[in-house]
């Protein structure tokens, strides 16, 4: 099998915060139990003034990812954005500015 290594290039990274419009959006946490297929281990949920319990997630071409404790969203410089988890963060970027 070949080895590859991964090109270098520069990102944008935030830290996820509540309420400050970084997600694309928000699914009710019955229907991300129900769905099944995400594992809801460090799963943020936003309780509402409703009392509703919502996740956040970003949208991008492979679907919605939900994020997590401490994750920072990373956009690329076509745009695409992808999550990555305060445990890995550190090991994939190196700060440059």
């Amino acid at each position: 099998m070949k080895k590859y290594k991964r090109n270098s290039f520069e990102v944008e990274a935030e830290a996820y915060e509540v309420g400050k419009g970084m997600e694309d959006g928000f699914m009710s946490w019955t229907s991300v139990l129900t769905t099944g297929w995400v594992s809801t281990d460090k799963l943020l949920k936003i309780t509402r003034e409703d009392g509703t319990v919502v996740c956040p997630f970003i949208q991008n071409r492979r679907g919605l990812i939900f994020l997590r404790e401490g994750d920072y969203i990373i956009k690329e410089q076509d745009q695409e954005r992808h999550v990555c988890g305060a445990d890995k963060f550190a090991d994939r970027y190196l700060l440059v500015e």
